[in-house]
């Protein structure tokens, strides 16, 4: 399996024989399809992460991630949730489905 990017929490793996992605979020490894990834990828872009800084619209700083049709769930924190962000624009980068450009606008 090849690594194609690493932050400090989360890995993201693409194997030479197979069609997929690996995810590793730490205690759990998700194998997803590039349909699965970009949808993953719609959901943490969408995150605001400014809701985790005012007490109003999100009182415990936890974020609840349902992926592949629900078969997995998780719950996230600020830092997570900020690692993972980095993980998906720059793995996307890395993979050449994203620019570095357009990846930078979206940390902005």
């Amino acid at each position: 399996m090849k690594l194609v990017y690493s932050t400090k929490y989360y890995s993201l793996y693409q194997p030479s024989g197979e069609r997929c992605f690996y995810v590793d979020f730490g205690q759990k490894t998700v194998r997803m399809s590039l349909c699965q990834l970009l949808s993953l990828r719609q959901r943490v872009l969408g995150i605001d992460i400014e809701h985790h800084f005012d007490s109003d619209l999100n009182r415990h700083g936890f974020e609840i991630l349902l992926l592949c049709n629900k078969e997995h769930l998780f719950i996230l924190n600020t830092l997570e949730i900020l690692d993972l962000k980095e993980l998906i624009q720059s793995g996307f980068v890395a993979l050449g489905l994203a620019s570095e450009r357009i990846a930078a606008q979206v940390t902005v």
